[in-house]
């Protein structure tokens, strides 16, 4: 196993560490009109104060991390990106999460976000297995020094193995090294599919996260609530997911943080990594007086 690596970011607040052995990070997906017609509405109506609203909730509910997407048909990406960075780097001081396929809305985000904050150091997502993925995020990343989330796809899709999953992530990482950017940068997220299609698929998640631990000694991120989807009680079963993910070596959760942030700052206390239980009772305190 390689040795443990730390993951650096920045907003204008303290850095972000996301490493073994630390509070696993909580990363805010709210800001991302998929499933949200509000949002998407206001966005392609070029309305940006829902975005400020959701950037100042998540963070006030314990986000420590942003994920700012404006990817909604009718939008102009290259234009509205960096405007919708910019509005919460001005809100909020965590480190911001840029969030888009688009190159050119990419390269335009993170010229933004040097522009208004020289010294910080914001987290790309995302780059995966693919050719054309590979040619068009890495050299920004490199370009930029931000970090990058790798996706364990290709060409083919969303391996059924975690075997065949270690090996996108091992080309992800060595790309990426090539480039110039250290496999500290690479946060790797192995991905999470529904256990109501098929009930194996949390388990081979969470084999290709003790995998890509071991083999590769990156940190690692995952949008959890995949593992639900379909399903009731949906926050039970995310909760027991992630419980299991955390110990298996999840650094870096991609959630609501309102929901469920009180699992991830659980799964930390049994973990050790609540000393004297004093975040786990610190957010107790905070929710039961709101």
């Amino acid at each position: 196993m390689r040795g443990c690596v730390e993951t650096i970011l920045k907003g204008r607040g303290k850095p972000v560490i996301i490493a073994d052995g630390r509070p696993t990070a909580v990363l805010g997906e709210r800001i991302n009109p998929t499933g949200k017609k509000k949002l998407a509405a206001a966005l392609v109506a070029g309305d940006l104060e829902i975005v400020r609203q959701e950037a100042a909730a998540q963070v006030a509910a314990g986000a420590d991390l942003l994920d700012v997407n404006v990817g909604a048909a009718g939008v102009d990406e290259v234009s509205l990106l960096p405007q919708a960075v910019r509005l919460v780097m001005d809100t909020v001081s965590v480190p911001i999460v840029i969030d888009t396929p688009n190159g050119q809305a990419l390269a335009a985000a993170l010229a933004a976000h040097r522009e208004l904050n020289p010294d910080g150091r914001p987290l790309v997502n995302s780059v995966n297995g693919e050719e054309a993925s590979l040619e068009r995020v890495l050299p920004l990343v490199a370009e930029y020094g931000a970090a990058v989330i790798g996706l364990c796809m290709d060409e083919q899709g969303i391996p059924a193995t975690p075997e065949l999953r270690l090996a996108v992530a091992a080309k992800i990482v060595e790309r990426a090294e090539a480039l110039g950017i250290p496999r500290k940068d690479v946060v790797i997220d192995c991905l999470a599919l529904t256990v109501g299609a098929d009930t194996k698929a949390a388990l081979t998640t969470l084999e290709a996260i003790r995998m890509v631990k071991s083999e590769l000694g990156v940190n690692t991120a995952l949008g959890a609530s995949n593992v639900s989807f379909g399903l009731p009680e949906r926050e039970v079963l995310n909760g027991a997911f992630l419980a299991m993910a955390i110990a298996a070596g999840l650094n870096c959760v991609i959630v609501d943080a309102a929901k469920v942030r009180p699992f991830i700052l659980a799964a930390d206390l049994v973990l050790g990594r609540d000393d004297y239980a004093m975040r786990y009772i610190k957010a107790f305190r905070q929710r039961s007086r709101g």
